[in-house]
């Protein structure tokens, strides 16, 4: 299966993409292309370092429904079968998710459904939480909506900031982002009613 990934910054998930597939656990999966949306994105750097092909769609130059149009066409150009999204900072149109149905993967810093949205950590950390985590989902229209794959919880600490606490559920997206693409790379994913079933190995 050929997976695109896109992101925004700095692409650490990006890279344990990379790393995981270099050591040989993402069988059956193939990392084609990076897709970024920002000019200075660090994920362009990773993809350079491990030869991937990486194409830089300007996001504040052009409407939200433009830029989709864009990254399809590249996407269908490079052959891609399935999206990761790491760290990719912008909602997608209902036609982009369409044309991907149950095929775009993303990684998200809390136990969904609690707390959606681009400040998980300070909304776990306002509401007062003892746990918050991560988990990997396929996307729909909403945000931080579909239908979720896997989740890791992590402890949320009484002295606890934004920056520790995103840096203690990092390792634990790293390791779920690749196990999801693994999963759907093996065709083990199947949805039934929003709710992910894992097949077991063939």
């Amino acid at each position: 299966m050929r997976f695109a990934v896109m992101a925004s910054g700095r692409g650490s998930n990006f890279q344990a993409l990379i790393d995981a597939h270099a050591r040989g656990e993402l069988p059956g999966a193939e990392l084609v292309l990076l897709i970024v949306n920002k000019r200075d994105a660090q994920a362009v750097a990773r993809a350079k370092a491990a030869g991937i092909p990486w194409a830089f769609i300007d996001s504040e130059a052009m409407p939200r429904a433009e830029f989709d149009r864009r990254a399809l066409a590249v996407l269908r150009d490079c052959g891609a079968d399935a999206v990761v999204l790491a760290g990719f900072m912008r909602l997608l149109t209902p036609e982009f998710i369409a044309a991907f149905r149950y095929c775009i993967l993303n990684i998200h810093p809390a136990l969904l459904p609690n707390f959606p949205g681009a400040h998980a950590h300070r909304d776990a950390l306002a509401a007062g939480v003892s746990e918050s985590g991560c988990s990997a989902h396929l996307v729909d229209e909403g945000v931080d909506t579909g239908p979720i794959i896997l989740q890791q919880p992590v402890e949320v600490l009484p002295n606890d900031t934004e920056e520790s606490l995103a840096a203690r559920i990092l390792p634990h997206e790293h390791r779920l982002l690749a196990e999801a693409v693994r999963l759907l790379a093996a065709g083990r994913l199947e949805v039934d009613g929003g709710i992910v079933r894992i097949l077991p190995e063939k």
